[in-house]
């Protein structure tokens, strides 16, 4: 399993190293039905969010007023990027059980798309909470503001901030490291491939300051959302599934902040209790990074009226094609 963010220093990276490579060498390993089970639960929560993300996707695709509207397009990109993360977060999982040491620039490459991932995901949350705000307090202007053209750029632009963090720290480690360093094999974990401290304090400068801008914007769309509700000048019902929205946005944010912050909590868990090291990785893994991929279906495909009866229309022609079929 895997740590996607190097968040806490290498005084403590090396005194719990020994315990993220799975405590094997501690004398404590999992047992075969242990293993089993949590492998299973893994692939069937990745089965079933993958099959919802895959259809939403369909329905996106399938409708041209859904890729003409900057509020969809941000809302497939998050499907997209909560799907990718997932399928990664799961394939490491699983192959950290097979394969307890893979190549390390194999490594390399499956965290950086990794940590871009995570880190996509606040920003586009700021994105969306920004569409809802214009749409709601400039809805006469919402249409040159938030055109399909300036969504492009604003994603392109979201992608270039959140993959120069990982590019970065492959720079930092190609530099410092010794040239053989990638020829090796390691146990897959961020704070031991990029491990340095340099590395360490480059994060949490970037995450520190872009998690703080998302929460200042969703704090300040919310607060100016609801000072339009106040003065009542546009549909209540409207301006209320905004607020709600971007509330909800605050929520995810939360739950996304958790993969920032648990790498330290697990790791000092980890130093307390050794023996119960491979709970504590598994109950983190789902706590950050399954459960929250359940909600960007939830808060923007479920609660969304207009693309909601789209989706449970392809759904069920989908589900009748089957049954056909066979």
């Amino acid at each position: 399993m895997v740590s996607f963010t190097s968040t806490y220093p290498n005084w403590l990276i090396s005194n719990a190293s020994s315990t993220l490579t799975g405590g094997v060498e501690n004398g404590f390993k999992e047992s075969f039905s242990s293993i089993l089970t949590k492998n299973t639960v893994a692939m069937l929560v990745w089965l079933a969010l993958i099959m919802i993300n895959c259809s939403m996707v369909y329905t996106f695709l399938q409708h041209r007023l859904f890729y003409e509207n900057p509020r969809y397009i941000m809302f497939i990109c998050m499907v997209i990027n909560d799907a990718l993360q997932l399928s990664l977060v799961t394939a490491l999982f699983v192959v950290s059980y097979i394969f307890r040491m893979i190549h390390i620039s194999v490594c390399c490459l499956l965290i950086m798309t990794a940590v871009f991932t995570t880190r996509s995901t606040p920003l586009i949350l700021a994105g969306m909470a920004v569409e809802r705000y214009i749409s709601i307090c400039f809805p006469l202007h919402y249409s040159q503001m938030c055109s399909v053209p300036r969504t492009l750029i604003l994603i392109c632009i979201i992608f270039i901030l959140t993959t120069t963090p990982p590019i970065t720290d492959l720079l930092i480690t190609i530099i410092k490291k010794p040239h053989n360093f990638f020829d090796a094999t390691i146990f897959c974990d961020h704070s031991l491939v990029f491990n340095d401290q340099s590395i360490y304090y480059k994060n949490c400068v970037f995450d520190g300051t872009y998690l703080s801008f998302v929460a200042l914007t969703l704090l300040y769309t919310y607060c100016r959302i609801m000072m339009t509700a106040h003065a009542a000048s546009t549909s209540l019902a409207q301006v209320k599934r905004a607020r709600n929205t971007v509330l909800l946005h605050g929520v995810q944010l939360l739950l996304c902040m958790l993969a920032f912050v648990v790498p330290s909590l697990q790791a000092a868990l980890i130093l307390l209790f050794p023996h119960l090291s491979l709970e504590i990785r598994y109950i983190f893994f789902l706590l950050v990074y399954i459960i929250p991929r359940f909600m960007s279906p939830v808060i923007y495909g479920f609660r969304d009226e207009h693309f909601r009866k789209y989706w449970c229309r392809n759904v069920a022609c989908l589900l009748k094609v089957k049954l056909q079929v066979n």
